[in-house]
């Protein structure tokens, strides 16, 4: 009796199991709906972007040239200014007393510069007259050859008085923007202390730096790349376009890239020295091998699709990227026009298996 009962068990048990196996296996052999696009090959608009940084055409320090008190301050932070313009004034009442000396200093010179010539002159008639000997004339020429350097000497010392005190009137260099004036009225200034910093803004370069490879890309296709257009900091396009005008010199070593820089109007006054944002380049790729995004999964550093043969089976595939553009990867190699790969839900199946396709139009992805 104990024995028909183990006999029963064990029947039961296997009864079990291979229902178990049976329904796990129909389970398995459940063919999967998944969305397949056919790839084609279609001209393609390619975009790169690169961070910049964004500089004025012109920005220069404006830096005290002679010492003294700030005695006024005529413009404010962020004010734009004219070439020439007045902007600060520094105390100049030494500076004139310097000019006033100056200009007596030379008048003195002049009058000992005149009274040597004319001994000079009433020296030589007495040599003619063979009254005096000639080394008399010749100390009267060496006399008036020293009232004539030190003639010269009073004027350069004259005109420097003068730029001295016209270094007093810190001026505009150019029409352009005042930074920070981190100086108060009555501050003490010594030569070559910064007043502040002005910059032109109406034009702005954009330096990026791109790779070697991209740059042969650049070299061979110079025309593609007439008009660059700038990304603002929000991820708002700025509405006026740029031109590349020139490549620096040299590859930077630790990066292995070299700097562009693009010029930009900026009739607004939107865009300041400092600011940053990205450049974006574009270029056409004809006859573009084109794979959604979803469709590459990624496999020891390998890019990898499904592609689905004539009996619905799908087939893992490695292919090389050329680069990717919004969601979808530009194909450079393993893959053709007319294949047909898995669209989407790649994670779920595995090589080998068959699924029921349904066709998806690459036409209508693309305009997602």
């Amino acid at each position: 009796m104990r024995l028909n009962l183990v006999i029963y068990s064990s029947l039961a048990a296997f009864s079990l199991a291979a229902c178990n196996n049976a329904e796990g296996s129909k389970q398995t052999d459940v063919v999967k709906n998944l969305p397949v696009t056919q790839l084609i090959a279609k001209d393609t608009l390619l975009y790169r972007s690169y961070v910049a940084d964004i500089e004025a055409i012109q920005n220069v320090e404006i830096r005290a040239r002679v010492g003294g008190f700030l005695d006024m301050i005529h413009v404010d932070e962020g004010e734009e200014v004219k070439k020439g313009q007045l902007l600060f004034s520094i105390s100049d009442g030494e500076y004139r007393a310097e000019l006033s000396r100056a200009k007596a200093a030379l008048t003195n010179v002049i009058a000992e510069a005149k009274a040597a010539a004319l001994e000079a002159e009433r020296v030589k008639l007495l040599t003619d007259k063979k009254v005096v000997a000639p080394s008399e004339l010749e100390v009267a020429k060496a006399r008036l050859a020293a009232a004539e350097a030190k003639t010269e000497e009073a004027r350069s010392t004259l005109t420097n008085a003068e730029a001295r005190l016209k270094y007093t009137e810190v001026r505009a260099p150019f029409d352009g923007l005042i930074d920070r004036i981190p100086l108060k009225k009555g501050s003490l200034v010594d030569e070559g202390t910064l007043f502040t910093t002005i910059s032109d803004i109406r034009q702005v370069y954009a330096y990026f730096s791109v790779s070697e490879t991209e740059y042969l890309q650049y070299s061979k296709a110079r025309h593609q790349y007439d008009d660059v257009h700038l990304i603002l900091a929000d991820g708002s396009d700025y509405q006026q376009p740029g031109k590349i005008e020139t490549v620096e010199g040299e590859f930077e070593e630790s990066t292995g890239s070299i700097a562009f820089r693009a010029r930009f109007n900026n009739p607004a006054k939107l865009l300041k020295h400092g600011s940053s944002g990205k450049v974006r380049l574009s270029s056409e790729v004809g006859n573009a091998v084109i794979v959604p995004q979803k469709a590459v999964f990624e496999m020891q550093d390998k890019n990898y699709v499904f592609v689905v043969d004539s009996a619905n089976r799908v087939q893992m595939r490695n292919f090389i990227p050329q680069t990717r553009i919004s969601h979808f990867y530009i194909v450079q190699s393993g893959l053709k026009p007319g294949d047909r790969v898995v669209a989407e839900g790649v994670r779920n199946i595995r090589d080998g298996m068959a699924i029921q396709p349904r066709l998806v139009p690459m036409d209508s992805l693309l305009n997602l």
